[in-house]
């Protein structure tokens, strides 16, 4: 694959994976017992943005830089910010390098807990080991995250999340990917927590995604963020995730931040939020 995600960190697409991604680990913290965090595809972990990949499209500069500007942020993009500062922040409190999933992930794991980081390429993962310097409590795996699906599941924690976050360079046959391993997913963890990114060009490409979740026999929320209209094939309009068996009223959560995200960083006045269950028992 081509993809590398060092064009596109720390963009309006990572503010809302990430913030949702801290919103569901900080409910799996919130109970004692261990929980394992799952990343199918886990990129080289931290991103510099004085880079030149991040220097060429600047997209951090539409994303995570506008957040620093902003007042009153609500309290869960407050934390995302804190998180992404906290990593590797320079003089100021000025962004330097932007951490991925996995950083993101690590600095919310407790003793207890465990995470199983999924890299294809191997140059990433090389990165991302170091990036993590040797933490026991992250194995990382430089195989393909859907086979590891299959391979890996289920951890020893009864509790957890899967974070499933692919490139989409096969377009349409990436959802056949996502549904073939999620399918051997369910059955054997069922009571995870499944986090699934989309990007959005054009709705239509996304329906039978949706239709296929509904048959998920598992309560399936979907929250999207817009930046433009989703009628173009030609640019990355917004982004979605679609979250299987969320935590209690995380609904209410998505809702207290997403309408601001829309407002601080939407470039096109018809863009728009979305948050709706596709099932719900």
């Amino acid at each position: 694959m081509n993809y590398r995600h060092a064009f596109h960190a720390g963009n309006f697409a990572d503010v809302f994976k990430h913030t949702l991604l801290i919103g569901l680990l900080e409910a799996l913290r919130a109970k004692p017992a261990a929980f394992c965090y799952v990343d199918t595809h886990a990129g080289r972990g931290l991103y510099d943005l004085r880079g030149e990949e991040a220097a060429r499209t600047r997209e951090a500069a539409d994303g995570v830089q506008r957040l620093l500007a902003a007042d009153a942020l609500p309290a869960a993009l407050r934390d995302y910010l804190e998180r992404v500062r906290a990593i590797d922040a320079g003089a100021g409190g000025e962004i330097v390098r932007y951490p991925g999933s996995p950083l993101l992930a690590r600095a919310l794991l407790r003793e207890q807990d465990r995470a199983i980081l999924c890299e294809l390429q191997e140059d990433e993962a090389d990165a991302l080991r170091a990036a993590l310097h040797g933490d026991a409590r992250c194995a990382i795996h430089r195989r393909d995250g859907y086979a590891a699906l299959k391979a890996l599941l289920p951890p020893p924690q009864k509790r957890g999340l899967v974070l499933i976050d692919p490139p989409f360079e096969a377009q349409a046959g990436e959802y056949a990917a996502i549904q073939d391993a999620l399918g051997e997913a369910f059955r054997r963890w069922p009571n995870a927590i499944y986090a699934i990114w989309y990007p959005i060009k054009r709705r239509e490409a996304i329906v039978p995604f949706h239709r296929w979740l509904r048959g998920a026999h598992a309560d399936v929320l979907v929250a999207e963020l817009l930046i433009h209209p989703d009628h173009s094939p030609l640019r990355l309009n917004g982004c979605g995730a679609a979250i299987v068996n969320p935590p209690w009223q995380f609904d209410r959560a998505v809702e207290d931040w997403l309408p601001a995200a829309h407002r601080l960083l939407a470039a096109d006045p018809a863009g728009d939020w979305r948050l709706e269950w596709l099932r719900r028992s």
